[in-house]
C-alpha cells in the first residue's frame, strides 16, 4: 500500500520540481535530502518517517499561538517549516537511534516566526521528545534575549490546559518532574554555564554574538549526551569574523558537498548571488520569498513593498532592508545620510535675515580638547518652507596643526575661513561657548537650548543662571529615533537648509546609526570613525522642536503637524 504524501514531502516535491521557489542553500539541503534516501543508508542513516511526523503534528495539537491575529489559534506549522522539521528530525542513525544531526544552522528573515518555531521545539523537547533527564536551554549573550524564546515558550505552555497539567513553570525555569527534566534561560553574563548536560539548546540571534563563547560552552557540553542538538537561529549579519558567519560558511560547504559532514544541517534563507550582484536584484518581488518563507501569511507584501519603497529612495535604509527583510549579508555599517541628497539642500541661510525669528538651540558638548557644537535650528516661518541650522563649532586653537595632520582633516583651512571659534590654549574654554550663546541670544530668539548631559553639567548651570531654558536629551533610541528619522525626512524633500557649510557637510557624511531590535535608530558615536557634533546637535534641537511645536515658532509647516 502506497505511503499517505505528508505536507513536507509535497513542499519537498515541488521546491525540486520548480513550483515553489526558494534559496540556493534551502533547494541544496532538500536535494541532500533526497540523495540520502537512496545513499544514507550505506553510511548507517535511516528515515523515521514516524519522528519526523510526531514533531510536526505536536505543534497545533498541544501548542497555540499568543500574539497578534492568531493569538488563541492552534500553532500549524507552514508547509516551509514542515520540510525543515521533517529534514531535521526524520533522520536517525540506525544502530543507536540516535538523531543524526547535532546541529542545525536556521538563517531566515525577520518576522518569519524564528523565536516562535524554537519555543515550540523547545517545549517538545522538554515534554514530548522523550530524552530521559532532558536538560533544555535557550542561550544568547544576553540574558534577555535568552527569555525571548523561554517567554515564548512558557506562554505556550501556560496556554495549554493539557501541558499546563503536566510541566511546572517557575519564573526563570519549567520542569518535568516524572523526567526529571528541565528547561530555563542562560547567558554569557551567568557565571555557572559549565558543568551543564544539555539535551537541545536554542542558540538565539546567533549573529548578535560577539563571541563564540556560548557556542563553545554548549558544543563541548553537548559531547555528554550522545542525542544533543543545538539549534541556531539567526538573522543575517555584517561581521564576517564572527561565529555566526564561521557557522554558516561551514554549514554552506557540508550542503555544497565539499566538506562531508552528517551532522550538520544547514536551512539558509535569502538572497541568492546572482540577486545580490543584480542591482536591482532586491527590487524583484519574486525573490522576496527565497528570505521570507513567510511573505504572504504572517509577512504582508504591503509592508515588504513599504519598505522596499523605503530603501530605494534613502540609501542608507538599503543595508537594513538588505539584512532584516532579505537575509543578506551586508559589507558593515554605511554612511547613514545620502550626500547627493544632502547637497541638494544647500540653500542660503543668512543669519541677517534670520534675525529677530524664534529658534531651538542645542549644544554637543566634547571633551576639552575635541570638538564642541552649538546649533541653532530654525522652523518654517511664513513664505519660508524650510527648516534652517545655523551651526557654530569650537576647537581649542593649539590643537589645529596638529589635528590636521593626524586626521587629514583640513581644520587649518577652515579655521582661517573662520568656520570654527578657536578657544586660546589646547582644550576649550566652555567660557567661549556661554559667551557665544549669550551673543547670538541678542540676535535671535531662543526659545529653548536643548543638550546632551553628557559633560555639560557646569556650563548648563551657568546658562541656567543666565536665564536660559535648558533641556536635556538623552542619548538614546526613545530620544532620538524620531528626530533623527524627521531629519532624513527633510533632506530627502530638501525641506532642510543648511548653507553649505563645509564643516558640516563632513559631519554628515560620518554619520553611522545604530538599530535596535524595534527598528528605532541613533546616531551612534562609536561607530564613526570621525566627528559628528554638528548633526549630532541638529538632531537634538530637533528633537525639542518636533515635540513642541507651538512653542518654537508661529508657523509649522504640514511636515511638522504629520508628527
Amino acid at each position: 500500500m502506497t505511503k499517505r504524501r505528508s505536507v513536507a514531502e509535497k513542499y519537498i516535491a515541488d521546491v525540486l520540481a520548480g513550483r515553489i521557489l526558494t534559496s540556493k542553500f534551502v533547494r541544496l539541503q532538500i536535494e541532500r535530502h533526497q540523495r540520502d534516501l537512496v545513499d544514507g543508508p550505506a553510511r548507517g542513516l535511516v528515515f523515521d518517517r514516524k519522528a519526523a511526523q510526531d514533531v510536526i503534528e505536536f505543534f497545533p495539537l498541544f501548542l497555540s499561538h499568543h500574539e497578534g491575529a492568531w493569538a488563541g489559534k492552534p500553532f500549524e506549522l507552514r508547509p516551509d517549516q514542515q520540510a525543515m522539521l521533517w529534514i531535521l528530525y526524520g533522520w536517525k542513525w540506525e544502530a543507536t537511534k540516535f538523531r543524526r544531526y547535532k546541529y542545525a544552522y536556521v538563517e531566515q528573515a525577520r518576522g518569519t516566526g524564528k523565536s516562535p518555531l524554537a519555543a515550540g521545539l523547545a517545549v517538545y523537547e522538554l515534554y514530548a521528545f522523550g530524552e530521559p533527564g532532558a536538560q533544555v536551554y535557550s542561550a544568547a549573550t544576553d540574558k534577555g534575549t535568552a527569555k525571548v524564546v523561554f517567554n515564548n515558550a512558557k506562554q505556550m505552555v501556560e496556554d495549554s490546559d493539557y501541558l499546563r497539567q503536566r510541566i511546572q513553570c517557575g519564573v526563570g525555569n519549567m520542569c518535568v518532574q516524572e523526567t526529571a527534566s528541565f528547561f530555563e534561560p542562560v547567558s554569557s553574563e551567568d557565571k555557572n554555564l559549565l558543568g551543564k548536560r544539555p539535551s537541545f539548546t536554542v542558540l538565539d540571534e546567533l549573529h548578535a554574538h560577539v563571541s563564540s563563547g556560548v557556542w563553545e560552552v554548549f558544543d563541548s557540553a553537548s559531547g555528554k549526551r550522545p542525542n544533543s542538538l543545538m539549534f541556531a537561529i539567526t538573522n543575517s549579519g555584517y561581521d564576517r569574523h564572527s561565529v555566526c558567519w564561521n557557522k554558516r560558511e561551514y554549514v554552506a560547504k557540508v550542503l555544497q558537498g565539499i566538506i562531508p559532514d552528517d551532522t550538520w544541517f544547514g536551512w539558509i534563507c535569502g538572497l541568492d548571488g546572482e540577486d545580490i550582484k543584480d542591482p536591482n536584484g532586491w527590487k524583484n518581488e519574486k525573490n522576496w520569498i527565497k528570505a521570507a518563507p513567510a511573505l504572504g501569511t504572517i509577512i504582508r507584501i504591503e509592508e515588504m513593498r513599504r519598505q522596499a519603497a523605503q530603501a530605494e529612495n534613502d540609501p542608507s535604509a538599503l543595508n537594513t532592508f538588505l539584512r532584516y527583510q532579505l537575509s543578506v549579508w551586508t559589507s558593515g555599517h554605511s554612511a547613514w545620510m545620502p550626500m547627493d541628497k544632502w547637497d541638494l539642500c544647500n540653500f542660503v541661510v543668512d543669519p541677517i535675515s534670520l534675525r529677530g525669528r524664534k529658534c531651538t538651540g542645542a549644544l554637543d558638548l566634547s571633551t576639552t580638547t575635541d570638538i564642541s557644537a552649538l546649533g541653532l535650528l530654525f522652523p518654517p516661518f511664513e513664505d519660508d518652507l524650510r527648516w534652517s541650522i545655523l551651526p557654530f563649532f569650537f576647537l581649542p586653537r593649539e590643537a589645529i596643526e596638529k589635528r590636521s595632520r593626524r586626521d587629514r582633516v583640513p581644520y587649518d583651512v577652515w579655521a582661517r575661513q573662520k568656520l570654527f571659534i578657536l578657544t586660546n590654549g589646547d582644550v576649550i574654554d566652555y567660557d567661549f561657548i556661554r559667551a557665544k550663546v549669550n551673543e547670538v541670544a541678542g540676535e535671535f530668539e531662543i526659545q529653548e537650548i536643548a543638550y546632551d548631559p553628557y559633560n555639560a553639567q557646569q556650563l548648563v548651570t551657568q546658562l541656567t543662571g543666565d536665564g536660559f531654558t535648558m533641556v536635556p536629551i538623552r542619548q538614546g533610541f526613545l530620544s532620538l529615533n524620531a528626530p533623527t528619522k524627521r531629519l532624513m525626512e527633510l533632506v530627502l524633500t530638501r525641506k532642510f537648509a543648511h548653507g553649505g557649510n563645509p564643516v558640516l557637510r563632513w559631519m554628515a557624511s560620518n554619520v553611522i546609526v545604530s538599530l535596535d531590535a524595534a527598528g528605532c535608530i541613533k546616531p551612534d558615536k562609536t561607530l564613526c570613525r570621525e566627528k559628528i557634533d554638528g548633526i549630532a546637535a541638529t538632531i537634538t534641537a530637533l528633537a525639542r522642536a518636533i515635540v513642541a511645536p507651538e512653542e518654537i515658532g508661529d508657523f509649522i509647516s504640514p511636515v511638522v503637524r504629520s508628527v
